[in-house]
């Protein structure tokens, strides 16, 4: 995709970044997924930039956390992915440090948090859809973890409602990376817009000449 298209797609009054699970008890120092987390260190490093540029353009920025209540009520219990989160030792419970997102990137006062407490994705699990249309919202940049299962159902459920989806890939991972990078080349680049951070940042800089 040409810059100039880029730049209208991601045109500020009408974007907005979403970020999925870069919060403490996933990609921090105390993961419930340790490999996720080592991979995720550069992605954390990407995005501090990428929003440090989006704010000031303009861009809206919402993070989307995974929590579960000590008693999992409302809770899904129906995939093997959630049972090994019963059995991890790190509890993202609502309101703790493992459930906040990392301080790398704020989150800042103008930043929305959604927390989700079932689900696979922030699209199925929160407000994300009416917040969204109610901020002038039709591009969604989708960013976080992981292209294993949340970043790939964030997209596909983005698409589905109607937006247009921008997808960094320096800003998202999956485990194996060799995976992650197959799932963007071969499924994502078919749904959304796949770009980099540093194409994003220039074409916002690009708008605000």
């Amino acid at each position: 995709m040409a810059s100039l298209d880029l730049a209208a797609l991601v045109d500020p009054a009408h974007t907005a970044i979403v970020t999925s699970e870069v919060q403490n008890g996933v990609v921090g120092e105390r993961s419930a997924l340790p490999a996720l987390a080592e991979l995720a260190g550069p992605v954390v490093e990407q995005l501090s930039v990428l929003l440090s540029a989006a704010r000031p353009a303009g861009v809206r920025v919402i993070h989307a956390t995974a929590a579960r209540r000590a008693d999992a009520a409302g809770s899904n219990t129906n995939a093997r992915l959630f049972a090994a989160v019963k059995k991890s030792p790190v509890a993202l419970l609502p309101g703790s440090p493992e459930a906040e997102v990392v301080s790398e990137l704020g989150p800042e006062p103008e930043d929305l948090v959604l927390t989700r407490l079932h689900g696979l994705n922030p699209m199925a699990g929160t407000d994300l859809d009416p917040v969204l249309r109610n901020l002038g919202v039709r591009t969604v940049i989708v960013t976080g973890v992981s292209v294993n299962v949340a970043v790939t159902n964030l997209v596909m459920d983005a698409v589905n409602h109607g937006y247009q989806v921008v997808l960094p890939r320096d800003g998202v991972c999956g485990i194996p990376t060799e995976y992650a990078d197959a799932v963007i080349d071969n499924t994502l680049s078919l749904l959304a817009t796949v770009t980099t951070v540093d194409e994003l940042v220039a074409a916002w800089r690009e708008a605000g000449r």
